[in-house]
């Protein structure tokens, strides 16, 4: 499975990230979003929980695109 972790998908912006957890409660509250639909579809796809339909996981893998969208566009505007 591929890692999905948000320092993984903007290394170039581990620094940013970590100091915008500490001290930025907007952001804070969006990469805590981002992570928890992370680790469920992670959960999902690694066996761990099998009662889904292919449907709430595409529905969780879009809504994780578009935090992930939004956490990029924070991060560059902040």
């Amino acid at each position: 499975m591929e890692n999905h972790n948000l320092t993984h998908e903007f290394p170039e912006l581990e620094v940013k990230i970590n100091e915008l957890k500490l001290k930025d409660d907007v952001f804070k509250k969006l990469y805590v979003n981002y992570e928890e639909v992370n680790a469920l579809i992670q959960h999902y796809e690694e066996g761990e929980q099998n009662h889904t339909t292919d449907e709430h996981l595409t529905d969780l893998r879009k809504k994780r695109v578009h935090l992930k969208d939004d956490l990029y566009s924070y991060l560059h505007q902040n």
